[in-house]
C-alpha cells in the first residue's frame, strides 16, 4: 500500500498500476496483485461515502503511531521490516510469527472430536486439510468447483466447510452440508470427511495423518501451517491473501490453484491439478522439504523469544503503556 509520501512521488491511478510491485519496492519479486484482485486496493484510493478515501485513514493511523509491530520476522520476509521502517519513517518491529502449540487447538471437553478420530484411522501423511476461513467471500459455485476438484484429485481430505458468506452457526453448521454437489459425500466416502461444525484447526494440522493444507492464505492460517511444516495448496480471495500466496509460492512452499486473470474464476480441473502437484507428484516432495526447512528455522524458540524481548524494549523506550482489558 505504501506511505503517503511514496504514493505522492509515484502515483498510481489505473488498475494496472496495482498489478505490479510499486516503485518503492526494492527487491526483484513476483509478489503483486492480479487484475481480478487489484480492484479493492485501487478502490481504497477513491473517496467512499464519507468523502475520505480509506487509504487516507490508513496513512493517518501510521503517521500518528510511534511505532508499528508486525507478526512477522526476517526469516519469513527478509528485508521487509527494514523497508517498512524506511518507508514510514518510524520503527517497524517484528514480533516473530508466534507459532501456535497443538495444545491451543481448543478445549474438547475431554471427548476427542470426530474429525481427529477420523484422522486417527488414516495412513500417515495421506490427508490434505481444507479450510477457507470464515471471512473469504466464497460463492456456491466456488464450493462446487472445490468439491468436484477434490473428488477428481483422488486424495484423502478433511474439509472444514463453511457456507457462502459464512452465515452458518460456527458450532453446528446445520445448513452447510446442503451446499455440496449432489452425491459428493457418497462418492468420496471412505477417503474424505466434510465437517460443518467446529474443527480444532491447530490440532488437525498437527495430526500425523495430515500432509498438506489447502488454504485461503489468511496470515493466521498460513502461520499455523509454518508450525507443522505443511506445503500449501493456495486459493486466495481478498485483501492480503493474494500477496501471502505469491510470497509462499516464491518461497517454494506452495502452489496456487489456477484462476482466470480477468474475473478470478477457477474450476475443478485447476483444483485437482494443484492438489495432485502437492500431494501426488514429485514436486510435492520438494515443496514439503522447503516447508519443513522453514518450520525448523521458525521453531528456534530462543530466536523467537528475542523478537518478543525486542518488542518489550521498544515499548519501554517509547514509553508506551499496554493495557489488558478483561
Amino acid at each position: 500500500m505504501g506511505s503517503r509520501g511514496a504514493n505522492t512521488a509515484h502515483p498510481r491511478t489505473a488498475l494496472e498500476d496495482f498489478t505490479v510491485a510499486p516503485a518503492w519496492y526494492p527487491f526483484p519479486s513476483t509478489v503483486a496483485y492480479r487484475r481480478h484482485e487489484a480492484g479493492w486496493l485501487a478502490g481504497t484510493f477513491r473517496p467512499n461515502a464519507s468523502g475520505v478515501p480509506d487509504i487516507h485513514r490508513m496513512w493517518q493511523i501510521n503517521e500518528r503511531c510511534r511505532l508499528a509491530i508486525y507478526r512477522s520476522c526476517d526469516e519469513v520476509e527478509p528485508g521487509m521490516l527494514a523497508l517498512l521502517t524506511d518507508l514510514f519513517q518510524k520503527p517497524s518491529i517484528p514480533a516473530g510469527v508466534l507459532l501456535p502449540s497443538p495444545d491451543l487447538g481448543g478445549d474438547d471437553g475431554g471427548v476427542r472430536p470426530d474429525v481427529l478420530r477420523w484422522l486417527d484411522d488414516q495412513p500417515p501423511k495421506s490427508v490434505i486439510y481444507v479450510a477457507l476461513g470464515s471471512e473469504a467471500p466464497v460463492t456456491l459455485k466456488n464450493l462446487h468447483e472445490l468439491a468436484l476438484g477434490l473428488e477428481l484429485a483422488g486424495v484423502r481430505f478433511l474439509w472444514a466447510l463453511r457456507s457462502p458468506g459464512g452465515t452458518s452457526d460456527s458450532r453446528t453448521g446445520a445448513d452447510d452440508r446442503g451446499v455440496l454437489p449432489d452425491g459428493f459425500e457418497e462418492r468420496t466416502r471412505g477417503r474424505g470427511m466434510v465437517e460443518t461444525g467446529w474443527v480444532p484447526q491447530v490440532k488437525a494440522l498437527a495430526h500425523g495423518a495430515v500432509a498438506a493444507f489447502l488454504t485461503h492464505c489468511g496470515w493466521g492460517s498460513t502461520v499455523e501451517s509454518f508450525a507443522f511444516g505443511h506445503p500449501l495448496v493456495m486459493l486466495p480471495f481478498v485483501v492480503d491473501q493474494p500477496l501471502v500466496a505469491r510470497t509462499m509460492a516464491e518461497k517454494g512452499v506452495g502452489v496456487e490453484v489456477a484462476r482466470d486473470e480477468t474475473d478470478g474464476s477457477f474450476d475443478r480441473d485447476g483444483v485437482a491439478a494443484a492438489v495432485r502437484r502437492v500431494m501426488v507428484d514429485d514436486e510435492g516432495k520438494v515443496l514439503a522439504s522447503n516447508a519443513k526447512k522453514l518450520q525448523e528455522v521458525l521453531a528456534d524458540q530462543e530466536r523467537q523469544e528475542r523478537y518478543i524481548d525486542d518488542v518489550v524494549e521498544h515499548l519501554i523506550r517509547y514509553n508506551i503503556v499496554c493495557c489488558e482489558i478483561n
